[in-house]
């Protein structure tokens, strides 16, 4: 059966699972073949992306094992605010989280993607190279020529152009099946097909890095909507306002409370609490 089969290959020997009763047995059996299906579900998840791997590694013309660690950024903002970078890593056995990083752009303009990525990559790999950390074997980034150009001017300038660099960027009409790799130096296309495994292991990668790249610039807008919606109360102040949302845990929970329940907060007399619950009462309607 599927349970023996999954647990056999484990463990290097035949395993065979009998029927079980009633009770604890019947319990840890049950329990024995839940492991064994997610078992083989990440086994079968595992020899998927090894294919995807080596299909990368011809591709790009690689001895087999030559790809280990692909690292892949991307830029989000919206309407050039609250923007980040992100960083994601994936090796042969999936993606490292532990290893991903996000980046507050600080010195780009709003807006001005090329310097947004090449803040973002002198950032991580100045880091790396100060920390003497692992470097990837691939670099990707989300982008076209232009933002291919800009990345491999910040690795040269970091004594870093021996590092493989490509761009995962969308074909016509922004459909998936149309992405392309262009690879530097010379920003030459990839041909890959569209059902190449090669090319779903950098989507792959470009989809994470703006999932997580997004992740961070919308915390970030929440964080501003939640400090800005006492905004215009007379008496609250930046320190006041970050005690009351630490207070009642964000601006849910202060939404909830009543102001009896602020005057708790050191600073909020009977008068101001009243305020802060009406202003908060009106901004909830608007909404």
């Amino acid at each position: 059966d599927i349970a023996g089969a999954a647990l056999s290959e484990r463990v290097g020997h035949k395993v065979l699972i009998r029927p079980a009763g009633r009770g604890a047995l019947k319990r840890l059996a049950a329990l024995a073949a839940t492991n064994a299906q997610e078992l083989t579900r990440l086994n079968a998840e595992g020899a998927a992306l090894a294919a995807r791997f080596e299909a990368l590694e011809k591709a790009l013309d690689l001895p087999a094992g030559e790809l280990n660690r692909i690292e892949c950024f991307d830029i989000s903002h919206s309407a050039g605010e609250s923007a980040y970078g992100s960083c994601v890593v994936f090796d042969r056995q999936g993606p490292l989280k532990a290893a991903y990083r996000r980046f507050q752009i600080r010195e780009a303009r709003g807006g001005d993607d090329y310097a947004a990525l090449e803040e973002v990559l002198n950032r991580r790999y100045r880091r790396v190279l100060d920390e003497e950390g692992a470097l990837p074997d691939l670099v990707l980034i989300d982008g076209g020529q232009g933002q291919l150009r800009r990345a491999q001017a910040v690795l040269e300038e970091l004594g870093l152009e021996a590092l493989r660099l490509g761009a995962v960027t969308k074909g016509a009409g922004r459909r998936a099946e149309f992405d392309r790799l262009i690879l530097a130096p010379g920003g030459h296309n990839l041909a890959l097909e569209p059902e190449s495994s090669a090319l779903h292991l950098v989507q792959s990668l470009r989809d994470e890095a703006h999932r997580f790249a997004i992740s961070g610039h919308r915390k970030a807008r929440q964080k501003t909507r939640n400090e800005s919606i006492l905004d215009g109360v007379a008496g609250v102040g930046p320190v006041k306002r970050r005690q009351l949302l630490t207070r009642f845990g964000g601006l849910k929970g202060l939404r909830q409370a009543s102001a009896v329940d602020l005057t708790a907060v050191p600073g909020i007399n009977n008068a101001l609490a009243e305020r802060i619950v009406n202003h908060l009462a009106k901004e909830g309607h608007r909404q």
